[in-house]
C-alpha cells in the first residue's frame, strides 16, 4: 500500500470516528474540501505541515495517520 493511500485511509477512519463531515474537517483544518477530498481519494500528496492541521483538527498525533491502517 502506499503512503498516501495509507494516510488517506487514516483520516477517513479517524474523520468517520469524531463523527466529521469531508466539509467540516477541512473548515476546522484551514484547507478546502476539494483539496481534503483528493487527499482522502489518494490522489494527492499532502504536505507535512496540511498533514499537522488535519491531526490537529481530528485531535490525534501525526503518527496516527502515517501507521499501517487496522482493519
Amino acid at each position: 500500500m502506499k503512503l498516501s493511500e495509507r494516510i488517506a485511509q487514516n483520516i477517513i477512519k479517524h474523520r468517520k470516528k469524531v463523527g466529521l463531515s469531508q466539509e467540516n474537517l477541512a473548515k476546522h483544518a484551514g484547507i478546502s474540501r476539494a483539496y481534503l477530498g483528493r487527499i482522502e481519494n489518494a490522489r494527492h500528496s499532502v504536505r507535512t505541515d496540511t498533514l499537522e492541521k488535519i491531526a490537529v483538527a481530528l485531535n490525534v498525533d501525526v503518527a496516527d495517520l502515517l501507521r499501517q491502517p487496522t482493519n
